[in-house]
């Protein structure tokens, strides 16, 4: 015992000699966290249409309660006149808009709008483009489209985005395509591939619509395929189709449903694309109804992706 006290005293004094020494264990870096969005596309299914048990009305409040997930920040909605928007405005109040009508650029007609959270998204800059061989003259139409048709995009800085290195910024282009002419269509993917090409920086984009167009269509095709010609080389693609990444062989991606919940066998022609390399970290279909209604004559598609990258604050 005596020995022991000796030992313990001896190494008190020599530690009492020499200079205290701390060991840090090694730092951890952490990687810049992915920049996240929960995103939606819907085609509401335009207000005054004679859809009787199923008209505006009788359904809204099941579109609401859909838009207020909470795991969505950025929604393309598709069909939403006017007084739809007014609607989900009062009933929706965290979500901001972005859009005009097809028409006159202003409020007349079906606008392809894009709501945002404003608490989590500030609009930097947007604006409408119509899907024609003048597409900045509101209203203008070509390629023998039924319809005129427009997209409306919008680049979003994220609120609250430190300095760190992970991405602010989120480009969205959201579009309704013709429901007749696959020329019209075709044209049109074009021509948006070549907005989100010309958009001046390397930000994450997504693009959300109502394609018209079933997956093995041209219109489609033209954005999450290789290319089969020549003159179909999109200057973005091929995109990700968020649903078919997570659910490659899930044969009910049927989208457009008139009105009935258990159709879902149909086309997916409903759409939520990323470029390459995002993390899709889940994507569906949301087919729920009430009393046998479904909210729209289309289900929604949505997914959360996140974006990793350089970051890019708002020029």
């Amino acid at each position: 015992m005596h020995v022991l006290w000796v030992l313990v005293m001896w190494a008190a004094a020599l530690v009492g000699q020499q200079p205290m020494t701390t060991v840090l264990a090694p730092q951890q870096v952490t990687a810049p966290a992915a920049l996240r969005a929960g995103v939606l596309t819907f085609n509401i299914r335009y207000g005054t249409a004679p859809d009787g048990e199923n008209a505006w009305p009788k359904r809204k409040e099941q579109i609401f309660e859909i838009l207020r997930d909470e795991r969505l920040s950025v929604i393309g909605v598709q069909e939403a006149l006017r007084g739809q928007l007014d609607d989900i405005k009062q009933a929706c109040p965290k979500l901001g808009e972005i859009g005009v009508g097809r028409e006159d650029g202003k409020q007349d007609g079906e606008y392809s709008a894009i709501l945002y959270r404003t608490d989590m998204w500030k609009p930097e800059k947007s604006g409408t483009f119509w899907l024609s061989e003048t597409p900045e003259v509101p209203g203008s139409k070509s390629w023998k489209t039924a319809c005129t048709r427009v997209c409306t995009w919008a680049r979003l800085e994220r609120l609250g985005c430190p300095e760190d290195g992970r991405p602010c910024v989120l480009w969205v282009f959201n579009t309704h395509m013709d429901h007749v002419s696959a020329e019209a269509r075709l044209n049109g993917a074009r021509l948006i591939a070549k907005r989100i090409g010309e958009r001046g920086d390397s930000a994450p984009f997504v693009v959300t619509g109502d394609f018209n167009s079933g997956e093995s269509e041209e219109a489609a095709r033209y954005f999450t395929a290789p290319p089969r010609e020549g003159k179909n080389v999109s200057p973005i693609g091929p995109l990700a189709d968020t649903f078919r990444v997570l659910h490659p062989e899930d044969k009910e991606g049927g989208t457009f449903q008139e009105f009935d919940p258990k159709r879902t066998l149909g086309k997916k022609i409903d759409y939520v694309l990323v470029m390459p390399g995002t993390k899709v970290v889940e994507s569906w279909i949301d087919r729920r109804s009430k009393d046998g209604r479904a909210p729209s004559d289309h289900f929604p598609v949505g997914a959360v992706v996140e974006f990793a990258g350089k970051s890019e604050s708002a020029k």
